[in-house]
């Protein structure tokens, strides 16, 4: 079994996408070559009251793919060296979307998008085929004693409340 996912995916709470993102597949076409990578760490971002949110203050130049529809990608630069890869979820016009960790032999977020020659090229680009990066089901199940839900990784300024949400979630 193989099959894309599609936007109807997305279209739905962040939270609820990213326990199921788990143990899907993230492709990416480089040159003529697809490689799949199975999805293992994930971390939701939602909403204007996320203090950990790049939408915590609003639209801005920046995040302002995070309030387009779902399956949209929102790519951002940080620490003038890393590209972060996340799919935006839910309804549009609000901001929540799905930082992708790690995939199977890849942990952290700036080593899979180097690794994928993932940039902002893809930024606020539909999930799929034509853009070269996209998510499929191949028909692994993660059980809900398999999946850790922890804190968010590096929020400290965030608070006590929304740097403690177990909004990460790892296989």
């Amino acid at each position: 079994m193989r099959r894309k996912l599609k936007k109807e995916f997305f279209d739905r709470s962040a939270i609820k996408v990213a326990g199921k993102l788990l143990g899907k597949y993230l492709v990416r076409k480089i040159g003529v070559k697809n490689r799949a990578y199975m999805i293992t760490e994930v971390e939701v971002y939602d909403g204007h009251k996320d203090k950990a949110s790049h939408a915590r203050s609003g639209k801005t130049k920046r995040n302002w793919p995070m309030y387009g529809p779902a399956g949209k990608f929102y790519i951002y630069f940080t620490y003038g060296m890393h590209h972060m890869l996340n799919i935006v979820c839910g309804k549009k016009e609000y901001p929540s979307a799905i930082l992708i960790r790690g995939v199977k032999d890849i942990s952290g977020p700036g080593r899979l998008t180097k690794a994928l020659k993932i940039d902002k090229k893809l930024n606020a680009l539909a999930a799929g085929p034509k853009t070269g990066l996209w998510f499929e089901d191949k028909g692994v199940r993660i059980k809900k004693s398999e999946i850790k839900r922890t804190p968010r990784v590096g929020i400290d300024h965030a608070g006590k409340y929304w740097g403690r949400k177990p909004w990460r979630f790892v296989v």
